[in-house]
């Protein structure tokens, strides 16, 4: 995939935090040149004579206790992770899985700029994304019990005194909503895919179909690259019926014989994952190396799985969320998997990596594994041939 035509310069906002000054400082430099998009919209190719590979970044949690000296050290950790990754598999393309960031832990209104942080080993290496929201993204910011005294109550964290911004409402805590960070992260970045998805479908936003077809046929499609919004923090842990009749209505348009293999990404696993999960040790046919938790799903099943299961031309669905688990199962016709915890941010501390999707054309094969932090590689499975 060509990857290089012009450049494109991203600077940080003007008005920014004391505080998240002090972290970006240990990040790197305030900008970042990267390469324009030149596909459509919806629509991008593979390199001649190669798969096309994927990686999956999940719950890098950015921002997570960002008031401490610890938080800033976990978003510089998170970017190692998402660095060796990158350099090691040179993927085509990136998901970002949802809890890029930890809204609830971020003391600032715009938390678009750690999600800038997050997505910025990715941009920098001139590599396209695009990202799905998970239940921290939006959340609301709890004060933190250590800031309150016997005797006061905590100073706000507000922008410098010369900034021409209003301190007014960059003190407001308000957070930032999954509309503006995603307006951000589209209005800022020529290399993200993502999309805020049809109206009638918020407040849940990332819901939207990508295509990928190859340079020697541009006009067939290889696979469909389905994203949704699983809901959380301002709303219910929840894909709606809605959203389950919008898939079901797009992918008979564009795919109507279920000829072209489909993917689907979302954050929180569907009930459908606590039905498959194995029983303390992971064993045939699940593969993979953690199964240190129980699946924690969405509050309810409204019709995603069964839309799902009757598509034959669905062959995996792949989640974040639970940090404790990396494993895929076969459940019907199609594969659920987990991907690997990322971020340093969020609980556990289990070994860092990314889940790797490799897509071969002729013959159609998915085959994945995961690449941690260390370079190592484990858990090869194939998931459709």
């Amino acid at each position: 995939m060509a990857r290089s035509l012009s450049n494109f310069t991203i600077f940080s906002l003007p008005c920014l935090s004391i505080l998240f000054q002090a972290i970006i400082s240990t990040v790197g430099s305030s900008h970042q040149t990267v390469t324009l998009r030149t596909t459509p919209e919806n629509h991008f190719r593979t390199r001649v004579g190669a798969p096309f590979k994927l990686a999956l970044f999940a719950d890098l949690h950015f921002g997570e206790n960002a008031w401490t000296e610890w938080g800033p050290q976990q978003d510089v950790n998170s970017i190692k992770v998402m660095s060796s990754v990158l350099d090691s598999e040179t993927p085509d393309f990136v998901v970002y899985l949802g809890d890029v960031i930890t809204a609830n832990n971020i003391p600032i209104a715009n938390a678009s700029l750690y999600w800038d942080q997050a997505l910025s080993p990715t941009r920098s290496r001139g590599i396209p994304w695009a990202s799905v929201f998970g239940n921290h993204d939006d959340a609301p910011f709890e004060w933190p019990m250590e800031w309150f005294s016997a005797s006061a109550i905590p100073q706000l964290v507000c922008p410098m005194v010369n900034s021409s911004c209003s301190g007014e409402q960059e003190c407001s805590f308000r957070g930032t909503s999954r509309l503006e960070l995603m307006k951000n992260e589209m209005d800022n970045n020529l290399l993200s895919f993502s999309r805020s998805g049809p109206k009638d479908l918020w407040p849940g936003i990332s819901n939207y179909v990508l295509q990928v077809s190859s340079q020697e046929k541009p006009e067939t499609p290889i696979v469909y690259l389905y994203f949704l919004d699983s809901g959380g923090g301002t709303y219910p842990e929840v894909i709606s019926s809605a959203q389950a009749e919008w898939f079901k209505r797009k992918s008979e348009e564009i795919n109507a014989e279920s000829r072209i293999p489909e993917i689907i990404f979302w954050h929180i696993p569907s009930k459908a994952y606590k039905k498959v999960a194995p029983k303390f040790r992971i064993h045939k046919p699940c593969v993979g190396s953690i199964n240190k938790e129980k699946a924690a799903a969405q509050e309810a099943e409204m019709g995603i799985m069964k839309v799902l299961v009757r598509r034959p031309s669905v062959k995996a669905v792949f989640v974040g969320h639970n940090h404790g688990l990396d494993w895929c199962c076969p459940y019907r016709k199609l594969w659920l998997c987990f991907a690997r915890h990322t971020g340093y941010g969020g609980y556990g501390n289990w070994p860092r990596g990314s889940r790797i999707l490799e897509i071969s054309e002729e013959p159609f094969s998915i085959k994945s594994w995961i690449r941690m932090e260390e370079g190592n590689v484990h858990s090869e499975v194939i998931l459709s041939s």
